[in-house]
């Protein structure tokens, strides 16, 4: 008799989002007449800008056509994607990036649950508190994370890293030693961002106990301080213990196309062991590729013109996101984030569990958030908003939360 793998029957519950569309869902079949407006998931809202779409169209006709039909991609990813790449999010910052040192994938979120795969069971994770649902529950399917505690919403064998109002919701360097240490910055849910000698801090630590950083820097393209770094690789050492993940699906709205990248430095090495070595073999088992209309696509995102389309896509959201954070606080809510990130991290008015101030937008206010709870025990009380919206609806959406 075939088995299951037991370490899905210790999930909690769906998926954060899919359970937020469901709430949804079922609220707007039992009420049709409401015009719901949801802050919650982040998906964009604006179409894919017109350097890309050329580039989509152009490479759709070479399929057309024997001579420049393309079938598999490089199992690395087209080299005219890579070179882009290491030309403009690495080489204009300082940052030395080999071809061979990028692989192209279908996002940041298959990364992230993936790269676990070339890591023992055995190794213990660290995770900032609250945190991207992926992480730790690709790791809970690996059966990397112990038994979970309902009382405290934690697993045994994760480090929690607490990101709270006290610490300006950036973690703390961990008391006990980890193996793999999750960062993400600019930070999903918080909206919180590091600077370069902060982050320069986790790097030398990484390299002190001989930890892995997985850096998500999926958001890298809404910083706005000068003093926040792009790259983890901006940091001396970083080579020898980080691993980075990137996305196109916020860059460049391509959420529903899907492209993005990691990079795995040659340097970064474990009893003589190359991870980047590992990873290739991974990528080119389980992964045929990105397809080529895509890559092309990406390829455009770096172009002269699509850079200033894209740059003027951020500015959009990211002014909504500056209408929810003033908004809110005008109304005399506690926020962060919204600067470096398109993510406004609300406190819930009057203590209220996050769930419960879920169903007060919903049902009063006909807005969607998304629960600071769904991403951890220290996101209880708060709820995540996002700035992906259209501006019409985020004023929308302000004014009927103003009207609680």
């Amino acid at each position: 008799m075939f088995k299951v793998n037991e370490n899905y029957l210790k999930l909690q519950g769906s998926y954060l989002f899919s359970n937020v569309g469901k709430k949804v869902h079922t609220y707007q079949a039992e009420n049709p007449d409401k015009k719901v407006i949801s802050l919650g998931i982040g998906d964009v809202t604006q179409p894919l800008v017109p350097s890309v779409i050329e580039a989509i169209h152009k490479a759709t006709e070479e399929m057309a056509v024997k001579e420049t039909f393309h079938g598999y991609s490089p199992d690395l990813g087209y080299e005219f994607l890579r070179s882009a790449i290491a030309k403009h999010d690495y080489g204009k910052r300082g940052v030395e990036i080999a071809l061979d040192e990028i692989f192209i994938s279908d996002g940041a979120k298959s990364d992230s649950g993936n790269i676990g795969e070339i890591f023992s069971v055995d190794n213990k994770i660290a995770v900032c508190d609250p945190v991207y649902p992926v992480y730790v529950d690709s790791n809970i399917m690996a059966g990397r994370t112990g038994e979970y505690d309902a009382l405290t919403g934690k697993w045994s064998n994760v480090i929690y890293m607490p990101c709270t109002k006290e610490n300006d919701f950036a973690p703390q360097l961990p008391k006990e030693t980890p193996d793999i240490i999750y960062l993400c910055f600019p930070n999903n849910p918080t909206g919180s961002a590091v600077t370069r000698d902060e982050l320069q801090k986790w790097v030398d630590y990484a390299n002190q106990v001989k930890a892995v950083i997985i850096y998500d820097a999926a958001y890298e393209a809404y910083i706005s301080q000068q003093e926040c770094p792009h790259t983890i690789y901006e940091c001396e050492g970083a080579k020898t213990c980080a691993i980075e993940l990137r996305s196109f699906s916020k860059k460049a709205g391509f959420t529903g196309t899907r492209l993005g990248f990691t990079v795995i430095p040659k340097e970064l090495v474990s009893d003589g062991v190359m991870l980047n070595q590992l990873w290739a073999r991974r990528h080119g088992t389980k992964y045929n590729g990105a397809p080529y209309i895509i890559q092309r696509a990406g390829e455009a995102v770096y172009s002269e013109a699509g850079q200033k389309e894209t740059k003027a896509q951020i500015a959009y959201y990211m002014n909504n996101a500056r209408v929810i954070r003033e908004g809110l606080k005008s109304y005399g809510y506690s926020v962060s984030g919204g600067v470096n990130a398109p993510y406004i991290w609300l406190a819930t008015p009057n203590g209220m569990k996050s769930w419960d101030f879920f169903d007060e937008l919903l049902t009063k206010a006909n807005v969607v958030g998304t629960p600071g709870s769904g991403f951890g025990p220290s996101g209880e009380g708060y709820m995540r908003l996002t700035a992906f919206g259209t501006y019409e609806n985020t004023v929308e959406a302000l004014e009927r939360i103003k009207n609680l």
